[in-house]
């Protein structure tokens, strides 16, 4: 069968998420997916994107890289990290990214508000004709872009135009074709991990919960007077 080739990068690659949220060129990107995320309970105006790794106060100290990391202009620090496989303290380690713009921040006692919000992209089912909101598109647009050929008339829109603009991989130069193509594997890599640890948990599960009832049921049938040989059988 032969594969179809992809007109768009794919959002969940560590390369493609950077391209279209990490750089400056493309900060209008950015500023329109974090104020459909805050919903009207800020507003983000602008942003200037900070120097995203940190390393500890000494040489010991743990290191800290994050997909992007930017300001607003009333100064407010923003982390927006992609996971795309799961992680067993991935909110412990969002707390522990959020000490760095602490630190930064203006002086200490003044920084009042920490504010986590999480999206679970692979729960979000909405087809194209169900899409009511601005963030219903970005989540929409996050799952689904690489999957597209051709721009859908629910995401035309000015916003969306730079989208797919930027997205467009034919436009790629060979240096980013090869980071984009490096980026895919590795995200590849990831996800038939994912999945085949749940296959086998699932297979595991699923070969304990037959032999627990086939104890039970054996112990049913001794208990009403049937003899071993026929049990066991």
């Amino acid at each position: 069968m032969k594969q179809v080739e992809e007109t768009y990068i794919s959002l969940l690659t560590d390369f493609g998420f950077k391209r279209i949220f990490g750089t400056a060129m493309n900060k209008d990107l950015l500023i329109c997916f974090l104020n459909s995320l805050f919903n009207g309970k800020q507003v983000v105006k602008d942003v200037s994107y900070l120097n995203p790794e940190h390393v500890g106060d000494v040489y010991t100290d743990r290191r800290a890289i994050f997909d992007v990391y930017c300001e607003g202009e009333n100064g407010e620090k923003f982390i927006v990290e992609m996971q795309n496989a799961y992680q067993a303290y991935f909110k412990d380690r969002s707390l522990f990214y959020s000490t760095f713009p602490i630190r930064e921040q203006a002086p200490k006692g003044n920084y009042d508000k920490l504010e986590f919000i999480y999206v679970e992209i692979a729960k979000f089912n909405k087809s194209l004709e169900e899409l009511e909101t601005l963030y219903d598109k970005w989540l929409y647009a996050l799952k689904n872009l690489y999957k597209l050929t051709q721009r859908p008339k629910e995401l035309c829109d000015k916003v969306f135009d730079r989208l797919f603009e930027e997205a467009e991989i034919a436009k790629f130069t060979p240096q980013e074709m090869r980071e984009y193509e490096t980026s895919k594997m590795a995200y590849r890599d990831i996800k038939n991990s994912v999945d085949t640890a749940k296959r086998e948990g699932i297979a595991e599960g699923m070969e304990k919960g037959m032999e627990k009832k086939s104890h039970e049921i054996a112990k049913k049938m001794l208990t009403k007077g049937m003899d071993e040989a026929t049990v066991m059988e």
